[in-house]
């Protein structure tokens, strides 16, 4: 009796030493209720896997046909500098045959950056070059351009001149300025000169300001393609045209 009265008060005395030591737990609660749960994950995009992987062969098969379409693009404009240049030489070459490698340099598309020095030196009185054919109604048809016409771009000073000879009987000059922007080549024609037989020539002032810059509300050509033989630009009406490079005509 007295045992079992002892081992009773002791172990009341553990228990309420234990709840002064340690207080009673508070009940657990979730950082995340089912609620707030499913508003987080409403907000996480639902991706579709097979759409992913779709959307990735897209691209790699895109890239794949530029990188198969590049060489094909380069071989094609080689063909056509050739074809031109055969035409420039021999004026043999057949209208549709120029008309069709003038298609292929413009939609090349290639890059302008070493257009102007190319175009015009690196020193006055720049370079000359030759008309060759011209074309209309968006390369539908052209023709080889009957008369010497020469024109002379000095990247240097900025400046133009086309004129068109006419061996003794004289020749028709116009000179001017122009202005470069990426491929876009403006100008001003500034004076006219006219040369009859072996008088000298008469110089006519157009009225130009000289301090107005050329833009593309005046005269532009639009170069696609330009080397050390040829050259081929679109003229602000529409019509294409390629020269070759010459001599300086005096």
């Amino acid at each position: 009796m007295a045992s079992s009265l002892a081992i009773n008060s002791l172990s009341l005395l553990i228990n309420l030493k234990t709840s002064q030591t340690f207080p009673k737990q508070l009940p657990f609660s979730p950082l995340l209720t089912s609620s707030s749960t499913s508003l987080i994950l409403h907000k996480i995009p639902n991706y579709n896997s097979r759409l992913l992987s779709s959307k990735l062969k897209a691209t790699l098969d895109q890239e794949l046909v530029q990188e198969e379409q590049e060489p094909d693009t380069k071989v094609e404009v080689e063909e056509s500098v050739k074809v031109l240049k055969n035409a420039a030489k021999t004026r043999k070459v057949k209208a549709d045959e120029v008309l069709a490698a003038l298609s292929v340099i413009k939609n090349a598309k290639l890059d302008p950056s070493e257009f102007l020095q190319t175009l015009g030196g690196t020193e006055s009185p720049g370079n000359t070059w030759m008309l060759i054919f011209t074309s209309q109604d968006k390369l539908k048809r052209g023709s080889y351009f009957p008369v010497t016409a020469i024109q002379r771009f000095d990247a240097t000073a900025k400046k133009i001149e086309n004129g068109v000879y006419l061996g003794p009987v004289g020749c028709l000059t116009f000179e001017g300025k122009f202005s470069w922007k990426k491929r876009i080549l403006a100008f001003i024609f500034e004076y006219l000169r006219i040369k009859v037989g072996p008088f000298g020539p008469l110089q006519i002032s157009l009225g130009q300001s000289q301090d107005r810059e050329p833009n593309t509300k005046d005269p532009f050509f639009i170069w696609f393609y330009v080397d050390e033989e040829i050259a081929v630009a679109q003229g602000r009406g529409g019509g294409t045209a390629f020269w070759c490079r010459c001599r300086r005509v005096t």
